[in-house]
């Protein structure tokens, strides 16, 4: 029998009618609550009591972790580890899988062993190059990019095969996401490409950092135009800045990501910099929640992960409703 996220008495979720997994995070969206995601950085560690203690600061205040994979093209402890930990304590962490490492083969056997460990959530990417990581002499191998991977994990759940044709048994109950830049230039193109990713199966949809409200409105008035917003969940990336230097590097030096000047200019006034930093992401989370169509929020805060309660708690998104984590008896697993 297959493993499967828990609820409150350690009883495994059962599939609900007309759902593609046994996820919580599924299960949130499809209630219509407003659901918060983060990114749970991996440990350069292996011990599982390092995952545990990164997963616990958000214990209450999230319905899905990302466990990342090889970020950055940095090597640390495998998404598909870190998520078979954390489910089978009970969390509801959301796999990434870059094709940058790993062929067809290899990354269809993660994806049906995932699977049988518990894990509902998969975030398809291509990820970035391995000349920007901390082992640029790697072969980097792209047999798939996040379009085609998003294909074929569809492929093996709703059609029980793998690429080459051969029958999966019991196929693999994902709840596919990829990721998506409405910042990016060109800018009109992002809805059209977005339109492609869920026609290769996304299911939800996690975006880049947003910092320009109006840019994200004008996004999500297209992607409402093209009937996109009734096929798919979208959860706008936010995070905190720790400093004006910092915002200042990342919009010349990360592409794709378009800071405001006023950011910046705000961050540079402020006494406490990173504490004005952790007010914008507030501040933009509740601006965000008004945008039709938005159905949460992936927080990312490098290394300023303790804050994520402290910004869900401000910001007033869950409406007094405590996401699921091991041990609560008071949250529902939706």
């Amino acid at each position: 029998m297959n493993a499967r996220e828990k609820n409150h008495a350690g009883e495994a979720l059962p599939k609900k009618a007309g759902y593609v997994s046994t996820g919580r995070l599924e299960r949130v969206l499809r209630a219509g609550h407003f659901a918060v995601t983060a990114e749970l950085a991996p440990p350069d560690s292996a011990l599982a009591d390092d995952v545990y203690a990164r997963a616990r600061v958000f214990d209450g205040y999230v319905d899905g972790m990302n466990a990342t994979d090889g970020s950055g093209a940095n090597c640390h402890m495998s998404s598909v580890a870190m998520c078979a930990l954390l489910t089978n304590i009970g969390y509801s962490p959301v796999m990434q899988i870059a094709c940058r490492d790993k062929n067809r083969i290899a990354i269809q056997g993660d994806v049906l062993g995932a699977a049988a460990m518990g894990v509902s959530n998969v975030l398809c990417l291509s990820g970035d190059g391995v000349q920007v990581g901390d082992h640029p002499e790697a072969k980097p191998v792209f047999d798939l990019d996040s379009m085609s991977l998003l294909k074929t994990i569809k492929i093996m759940r709703d059609e029980s095969r793998f690429l080459s044709g051969r029958t999966i048994t019991t196929p693999p109950e994902i709840f596919l996401g990829a990721a998506e830049n409405p910042s990016a230039p060109p800018i009109d193109f992002r809805p059209y490409r977005l339109a492609k990713k869920i026609a290769a199966g996304a299911d939800f949809i996690q975006t880049q950092y947003i910092f320009d409200i109006p840019q994200l409105k004008e996004f999500m008035l297209k992607a409402g135009d093209l009937g996109l917003l009734e096929q798919c969940f979208i959860l706008p990336g936010v995070g905190p800045l720790a400093s004006a230097r910092t915002a200042t590097w990342i919009r010349k030096n990360v592409p794709g990501i378009y800071i405001p000047e006023e950011v910046i200019n705000r961050l540079e006034g402020a006494e406490n910099q990173k504490q004005e930093g952790q007010k914008i992401c507030i501040e933009l989370i509740q601006q965000i929640r008004e945008i039709e169509g938005v159905s949460g929020i992936h927080v990312m805060a490098y290394r300023q992960e303790e804050s994520v309660a402290d910004i869900i708690q401000q910001s007033g998104v869950l409406e007094g409703r405590v996401p699921w984590y091991p041990g609560c008896e008071n949250a529902e697993p939706a």
